[in-house]
């Protein structure tokens, strides 16, 4: 696996966000690519961590986070955890799909300042500038556990 350079660009601050938070999540779907179905699902640590787990849970977070509690949206706050019939290629899929619409709502927010339109974890409403930090620490994060997890199965490193 190639190790893939950081966004080395002076952009806007929203720009900069999106443009680590869109790096991260490429970073974390190729975590999973060229793998096996059994293989995304293996835990090789005690708390049950998976690679497809992981991306699983980023879909629920930017959902949570992004189109429910920012934007508004009317959405389905769906299962965190594997199904079944999960595969690489669905959830992949839904990642990427996931991405597309939250990037449309970081595009047409011009404030980072402008507050979410539900709360979530705090009494008061967080700003877009809040929660795009706090979803690039989380994608981040679980970047650093796909590193671990994909080094133990096939040995592949890189970002």
């Amino acid at each position: 696996m190639a190790d893939r350079r950081t966004p080395l660009r002076l952009t806007t601050e929203k720009e900069t966000l999106q443009e680590f938070l869109d790096y991260l999540r490429e970073s974390l779907i190729l975590k999973v690519e060229g793998l096996t179905e059994d293989a995304v699902r293996v835990s090789l640590v005690p708390s049950g961590t998976t690679l497809l787990g992981l991306v699983k849970h980023l879909v629920a977070v930017e959902t949570m986070w992004l189109h429910y509690a920012f934007a508004g949206l009317d959405v389905d706050l769906g299962r965190d955890g594997l199904e079944p019939t999960d595969t690489i290629a669905s959830v992949t899929a839904a990642y990427r799909s996931t991405a597309e619409e939250s990037n449309r709502i970081i595009a047409d927010c011009d404030d980072l300042e402008r507050l979410c339109a539900r709360t979530l974890t705090t009494p008061e409403p967080l700003s877009l500038r809040w929660v795009l930090v706090h979803l690039v620490e989380e994608t981040a994060r679980h970047a650093g556990h796909a590193d671990i997890l994909r080094e133990q199965i096939d040995g592949s490193v890189g970002r």
